[in-house]
């Protein structure tokens, strides 16, 4: 179960989201990110608009697929600790993971 709450006020928009019992999905980290990066204007011609989102979609793949592998690094970089230290089965769960 996740919900997300967006307020607007005279100081900005405040976004708050959660997720139960995970974290966030690198799909749902890196649209967030691609949404800071490349906003689009309400008052954007349709031309302009349908190349900046576009671009929003290349930006939000290009950040997915480098989030993957920083995850697949880390894990890799866990795993390693834990087999050096003994915990076989703990490497093993996160290799499954």
């Amino acid at each position: 179960m996740s919900f997300e709450i967006k307020v607007t006020s005279n100081l900005g928009d405040v976004s708050v989201a959660t997720e139960n019992e995970r974290g966030h999905s690198a799909e749902y980290l890196a649209q967030r990110c691609a949404d800071k990066i490349c906003g689009i204007s309400e008052n954007s011609t349709p031309e302009v608009r349908q190349q900046a989102e576009a671009f929003k979609v290349a930006i939000y793949q290009t950040i997915l697929y480098y989030m993957k592998q920083a995850i697949t690094s880390d894990r890799t970089t866990v795993t390693g600790l834990l087999k050096r230290q003994g915990h076989n089965d703990l490497a093993k769960i996160l290799t499954e993971l």
